[in-house]
This record gives C-alpha cells, structure tokens and sequence, in this order.
C-alpha cells in the first residue's frame, strides 16, 4: 500500500469515527436533557450525563485529527511504473506466477519479430533456452560456470535479434541507392552473425545434456545401487508370493490312498 492510499484511508477512518461519536454523543444528551427533569439526579442520570459528556468530547477530538490531517497536503501519486515494478516482484514469489512472466515476456517478444528473416532462428533459440533451463539444475561443478556463459550469450543473442528486427522495419523507410544497399548488408550481416550465434548457443546446450548424461551413467559394466535395490526387493517378493501359494495350495494325496481298507 503507498503512502497516498494509507493517508486517505486514516482519513476515511478518522472522518468516521467522528460521525459515529458525534451521533451517540448528541443521542445521549438529548436523553439525560430529557430524562433528568422526570426523576431529579441520581445515579442512572449521572450515568447518562458522563456518557453524554464522554461521547461529545470524543467526538470533538476526532473532528480535530481529522481537520489537522485533512491541513496536511496528500502525499503525491506513485509513480505508474514504480506499481508495476512491485505487482511484478509479488507475482513472480510464487513459481506459477513466475512461469506466467516468462511465458507472457516471451510472447511479447516473439510478436515483435514478426514476419522477420530470423523467426525461425529466434523460436529455436527458445527452444534450446527452455532446455537448457531444465538442465541447469544437475550441471554441477564445472557446468556452472557453462550456464553463466550461456545466460550472457543468450542476452547478447536475444539484443542482437531485437536490432536485426529494428533494422529490418526501417529497410521499407530508407531511399533507393546506395544508402539503402548498404543497409541491407548490415541487415544480411547482423541475421547471419546471429543465426551463427544460435546455432553456437543449441551445441552448447547439446554438450550440457550429454555432460548431465555422462554425469548420471554408471560405470561400465556396473549397476547404479538405486537399480540394484529395486531388483532384489523384486526377487524377494516374488519369493515370498511363491512361498504363500505353496502355502495355501492343497496337499495331493497319492493313488490308491482315498480309499480305506478294511
């Protein structure tokens, strides 16, 4: 909450609780003036006079914070992009909220390329980047340092994509000749530069998967001992269902012996 919604809010509040003791003040003296010349004083009118009393001076302090507030000027709006920038830091606490983001920027981006010479160039850089997301997780100790030059590549790559777009809007607005000739060989050189940038990136994340594939692979003719367990306690159950079958299956008497000789 900013300081102007907290400072209009104490004053909503004050401005209320002013009304409210201003109306059970002048209710309660109006019933003491009413009710005291029937019975003389005693101890119920004392009572009514000392609330009476009580809620009129309650309610002439509260009128007086809320005029001295409503003296001091209102703090200034916040800033609309100050809001924004704390609306996205909650949103992305939560990982759904920070899955949404990613996805809603993303988009944003993507619609900024259309119907650019590097579309497809830009959707595979996504595709290795969410990748190499998920694999970032088990790249332990020298795969560290890889993701950290990834992530600078992928900026490098995802500003250099952003330049090729502006220059290749600005290609329809520049004149016929040589200015515009050597435009497009910039624009032809920046698509290429990043198009080799990509296509770097995607075996960067093809070596991190085959080093979190090597890093899980056991030696070589050797078990992992997660594996190892699983098919012993298999074993073990099968023997132990067989052992139960035996137990319940019926005896079988030999031939001949159903009969009882006399």
């Amino acid at each position: 909450m900013d300081e102007r919604t907290r400072y209009f809010r104490r004053l909503s509040r004050l401005r209320n609780s002013a009304r409210r003791w201003s109306v059970l003040g002048g209710g309660l003296v109006a019933a003491t003036a009413v009710l005291t010349p029937y019975s003389g004083i005693g101890i119920a009118d004392a009572i009514w006079a000392g609330a009476a009393g009580s809620s009129v001076a309650l309610a002439w302090w509260r009128w007086s914070d809320h005029r001295a507030l409503a003296a001091v000027p209102a703090p200034p709006a916040p800033d609309p992009a100050l809001a924004g920038q704390r609306l996205t830091a909650a949103i992305e606490r939560f990982p759904a909220g920070r899955t949404v983001l990613n996805e809603v920027r993303r988009q944003k981006n993507r619609y900024a390329l259309r119907g650019s010479a590097i579309t497809q160039a830009w959707d595979r850089l996504d595709r290795a980047s969410a990748t190499l997301a998920a694999l970032s997780g088990r790249l332990t100790g020298p795969g560290e340092a890889a993701v950290l030059e990834a992530a600078v590549a992928e900026q490098w790559l995802r500003d250099l994509g952003q330049r090729v777009a502006s220059v290749e809007r600005a290609l329809p607005l520049s004149p016929p000749g040589e200015r515009r000739s050597a435009l497009e060989q910039s624009h032809a050189s920046l698509a290429e530069q990043f198009t080799e940038g990509v296509t770097a990136y995607e075996r960067l994340v093809a070596a991190a998967a085959s080093y979190v594939a090597e890093d899980g692979h056991p030696m070589a003719d050797s078990k992992h001992p997660a594996l190892s367990s699983l098919v012993d306690a298999t074993d073990r159950l099968r023997g132990l269902a067989e052992g139960l079958a035996e137990l319940k299956r019926p005896p079988a008497f030999p031939a001949g012996s159903a009969g009882t000789s006399r």
